[in-house]
């Protein structure tokens, strides 16, 4: 589980064996979500987080797209899409 971002509380990470499509997990002490990459930012899956650290999140990703687009190619190769 490689650790890519840890900023306001948040763990951003991968899990190395899953699924192509690039994407990265979010960790909290009060819950956890997954937000799709590509083709666009997107809420995939969410346990116990409001729409307010949703958003915030969001916006994380938003400020740090491309470094997890270059995490994920340099852990994963470029077999995503």
């Amino acid at each position: 589980m490689p650790t890519v971002l840890k900023v306001k509380g948040y763990r951003f990470f991968f899990f190395s064996r899953e699924e192509l499509r690039q994407h990265i997990h979010i960790q909290c002490q009060k819950g956890e979500a997954k937000f799709w990459l590509v083709p666009e930012i997107e809420l995939a899956k969410n346990y116990k987080l409001s729409r307010r650290e949703l958003n915030e999140i969001e916006k994380i990703i938003e400020e740090h797209y491309d470094e997890f687009r270059k995490a994920w190619e340099e852990h994963f190769g470029n077999r995503s899409n």
